[in-house]
């Protein structure tokens, strides 16, 4: 799952200066293009970079929910497991084990 996570951002970040390249101009390397200058996509343009850094700050979200979700869970043992634990151990005999068992499931 981080494999796949990391390859992911890793595309991501590439596609980021695969674009940046994509909108040079070709007889002004130097610039990217007169999107100051009116000569961009307009609105629309607008709109796919909102889309695309919504998507960007998505993936960055679900990675890091992914990550922080991977450990194990710690949930209180409930008082059948204690009971069963105590008779595993052998503090407790038979009899006494399910005497307290029918005392549980009543409650």
């Amino acid at each position: 799952m981080k494999h796949k996570i990391t390859a992911t951002l890793a595309l991501a970040a590439s596609a980021i200066g695969n674009a940046a390249i994509a909108q040079q101009d070709t007889e002004k390397p130097w610039s990217y293009g007169d999107m100051m200058w009116g000569g961009g996509f307009g609105i629309g343009g607008g709109i796919m970079m909102v889309l695309f850094w919504g998507a960007i700050i998505v993936l960055i979200v679900v990675a890091v929910r992914a990550l922080s979700n991977s450990g194990p869970s710690t949930r209180e043992p409930d008082a059948m497991d204690v009971l069963k634990q105590r008779f595993a151990r052998g503090e407790i005999d038979e009899d006494e084990f399910e005497r307290r068992k029918k005392t549980l499931d009543r409650v």
